[in-house]
C-alpha cells in the first residue's frame, strides 16, 4: 500500500517547487481588454517539456480554456472524399474524451471496441486509453482497464475512458474508469524498457502501456464511484490534482462514502497524497464528473474544483500542511431553493463542466448526467479573490438563523412551506449569471432565451464567450458583462465544448454535425440565411456520426473524434 501523506517537511520542499513560471501568466491582464488566453496557454506550455504548438491536456493549459495557437486551420474537409484529412485512426465504439497532443503523439480516451491489441478482442469491455502517433495515426500503445466486477454502479458497461490525460515529458497521468490515477510512460515499451516502480505488467508487448504507478482511489481513499470514474486531471509544478468522482448508490438514495475525497491532491512524480478534501460529502446529487482548474489570482495560486453538490470550491493549491485542504472560497451555483428530483425532473444540478480562468474571472456552467435529459441551468462568472462563502445568496430557517453550510439540505437547501429564507449575500462573487432565476421566469421565456443544463466548458477569446447547452443551443455572450449576442439552434444535444482558433470557433453535436462561425459578435455575421433557416456562416460538416467530445488544435493540425474515429484535419501548405 502507498502511503497516503507526505511528511510536513518533505510537502514544504514539494510545494516550493510549485507553479512559479505560471504566476504571472495567469492572473489578470493589466489593461482592459488586452488579455490574450492563447498567448496565456503557449506560455504555460512553454514550460512543460513538450512541443510549444502541442496541447497537453484537456484545455490545453491549467486554465483550461480551449483557444490554441494554429494557422491555415481548414474549415472545409470531407471523410469520405478525404479531402483535408491527413490520416483517420480507429477508436473504440464509443468516445467521450477529448484527444490531446504532446511530443508526437495523440491521446484518447475510449472504449475497447476497436479491438486494438490480441490480448483483448473487441468483445471485451474496457475502459481504453490509447496513443497513436500523430505523423501518421499508428497505434502506438493501448493502456486497458478491465470492467470492475461490482459492475454499472461503479463501472457503467461501454463508456470506455472518459476523460483526457495530462502529458509533460515522458509521463502521462489520466484517471481510469475504475478510479485509479495513473502514470504511464509515454513511450510504452517502445523503449525497450520497463520503467518503475511498477514493474509487474502481465507483458512487456510493444502494443500496451508501460505503467510507473498507479493509486486505486477506491481501495486506498474509501471512494464510492457512481457510475464511473472520470476527470481530466491537472498539474501545478509537481502536484497533480484529482476529482475523485465520489457519488451517490446505485439506487440514487444516498451517499455510500460521505467521509471519502472527493478532490485531492498527489506527487505527481510517486502517486503519494498530499491533502484530500471532502467538502461534497452527503450533499453529493449525483456523480461527481468536473475536472480541476488551477489560475493565480492576485498573486494567490488557487487550484478549483466543480463538486457533485453543485457548489465551485476553491483551495490553497499547498494544503494546510497536515493533509487537510485550504479552503479559499466556494460559490453556490444553484439557487438555494432549487431541488433535486431523481430523474433530473427538478431544478437543482450538479457540475460536469470544467471551471475555466479568463482574465481574472472563473467561469462555470451547471449541468447533469444527460441520461437526465434537458432542464433549467445556469452560467456564471465569478470573482475569485474573494474569500468565504462568496455564493450570491445565503439561507436562513424559521427563527432567522443563517443555516451553516455544513447543514445544508442535500435535496432542497430552502423550504418556503417551513418559514425558511433567502437572502442576498454581501460577500457575493457572481460577476453576473446568465440563465433565469426562477422555475417560473425559465417556463415563460423563449426557448432560445433559454439557458438550458450543460455538460459544455466555455471558450473565451476577445471577450467573447462561447458555450453550448444540452437541448442544443449554442450561446454567444459578452464574457465581461454576460450579455448574450447570439444564439445558434444545432436541432442536436451537444455534449462537447468549444474550439476556439485562428478567429474560428468549432463545436460539435450528437448528430455528428461539426458547426464553424466566424469569431464574432455580430449576429449577422456568426450566422448565414441558407432557405431561410439560419446557419453557421463558416458552415456545417457532418462527422459520419455523434461527435461528444471537443475538437481541439496542436501543430497546426486539427483532431476531432467522432464516436469510433479520430480524424487529423489539416489544409495542403499555402
Amino acid at each position: 500500500m502507498m502511503n497516503r501523506t507526505l511528511s510536513l517537511t518533505a510537502w514544504l520542499g514539494l510545494a516550493a517547487m510549485m507553479v512559479v513560471p505560471l504566476t504571472v501568466a495567469q492572473d489578470k491582464a493589466k489593461k482592459p481588454g488586452t488579455y490574450d488566453p492563447t498567448a496565456v496557454a503557449m506560455a504555460e506550455i512553454a514550460t512543460l517539456k513538450v512541443g510549444k504548438l502541442d496541447w497537453p491536456q484537456w484545455g490545453g493549459s491549467s486554465g483550461r480554456n480551449n483557444t490554441p495557437q494554429g494557422v491555415n486551420i481548414p474549415i472545409t474537409w470531407d471523410i469520405d472524399s478525404g479531402k483535408n484529412i491527413k490520416w483517420q485512426s480507429k477508436l473504440g465504439s464509443q468516445t467521450y474524451g477529448n484527444p490531446v497532443a504532446a511530443n508526437g503523439k495523440i491521446y484518447v480516451g475510449t472504449n475497447n471496441g476497436g479491438g486494438h491489441i490480441k490480448r483483448y478482442p473487441a468483445t471485451v469491455d474496457l475502459g481504453c486509453m490509447l496513443c497513436f502517433d500523430a505523423s501518421n495515426g499508428k497505434l502506438l500503445w493501448q493502456h486497458s482497464n478491465p470492467k470492475l466486477t461490482t459492475g454499472r454502479v461503479h463501472d457503467w458497461p461501454l463508456q470506455g475512458i472518459c476523460d483526457s490525460p495530462y502529458v509533460d515529458g515522458k509521463r502521462v497521468w489520466y484517471v481510469t474508469s475504475r478510479g485509479t490515477v495513473a502514470c504511464l510512460d509515454t513511450e510504452g515499451f517502445h523503449d525497450g524498457k520497463n520503467n518503475g516502480p511498477f514493474t509487474s505488467e502481465p507483458n512487456e508487448n510493444k502494443d500496451e502501456a508501460d505503467v510507473i504507478w498507479s493509486f486505486d482511489m477506491m481501495k486506498e481513499l474509501g471512494v464510492s464511484q457512481h457510475n464511473m470514474c472520470s476527470c481530466s486531471v491537472t498539474c501545478a509544478g509537481e502536484v497533480l490534482f484529482v476529482n475523485t468522482s465520489n457519488g451517490v448508490s446505485f439506487e440514487h438514495l444516498g451517499i455510500p462514502a460521505p467521509k471519502a475525497a472527493s478532490f485531492i491532491a498527489m506527487d505527481r512524480n510517486t502517486g503519494k497524497v498530499l491533502w484530500t478534501d471532502r467538502s461534497p460529502a452527503t450533499a453529493i446529487l449525483h456523480g461527481q464528473w468536473s475536472s480541476p482548474t488551477y489560475g493565480v489570482f492576485g498573486g494567490q495560486p488557487q487550484v478549483i474544483f466543480a463538486g457533485g453538490d453543485g457548489w465551485v470550491y476553491s483551495f490553497d493549491p499547498k494544503g494546510d500542511g497536515k493533509g487537510a485542504a485550504k479552503l479559499l472560497w466556494r460559490f453556490d451555483a444553484n439557487p438555494k431553493d432549487a431541488k433535486w428530483i431523481l430523474g433530473g425532473r427538478g431544478t437543482r444540478n450538479n457540475i460536469i463542466a470544467t471551471p475555466v480562468v479568463y482574465d481574472g474571472l472563473v467561469y462555470v456552467a451547471v449541468g447533469q448526467d444527460p441520461e437526465h435529459g434537458e432542464g433549467m441551468g445556469h452560467l456564471w462568472a465569478i470573482d475569485p479573490t474573494k474569500r468565504g462563502d462568496t455564493s450570491p445568496t445565503k439561507a436562513y430557517d424559521k427563527d432567522g438563523k443563517e443555516i451553516p453550510f455544513e447543514k445544508r439540505r442535500r435535496l432542497q437547501n430552502v423550504i418556503a412551506k417551513e418559514k425558511e429564507t433567502i437572502k442576498p449575500n454581501p460577500n457575493h462573487a457572481d460577476i453576473w449569471h446568465y440563465g433565469q432565476d426562477t422555475e417560473e421566469e425559465y417556463n415563460a421565456t423563449d426557448f432560445e432565451q433559454q439557458m438550458h443544463r450543460s455538460c459544455g466548458t466555455v471558450a473565451i477569446k476577445k471577450d467573447l464567450l462561447y458555450i453550448a447547452d444540452f437541448s442544443g443551443l449554442f450561446h454567444c455572450l459578452d464574457a465581461k458583462t454576460g450579455k448574450p449576442h447570439w444564439t445558434y439552434d444545432m436541432f442536436a444535444a451537444s455534449w462537447a465544448s468549444p474550439l476556439i482558433v485562428e478567429d474560428k470557433v468549432y463545436i460539435g453535436d450528437e448528430d455528428g454535425d461539426v458547426a464553424i462561425f466566424p469569431l464574432t459578435a455580430d449576429p449577422k455575421k456568426a450566422l448565414k440565411d441558407v432557405n431561410g433557416e439560419l446557419e453557421p456562416a463558416l458552415g456545417v460538416i457532418n462527422m459520419g456520426n455523434s461527435v461528444y467530445s471537443t475538437p481541439i488544435v496542436a501543430n497546426n493540425v486539427l483532431y476531432i473524434a467522432n464516436k469510433s474515429t479520430l480524424f487529423a484535419i489539416k489544409a495542403p501548405a499555402k
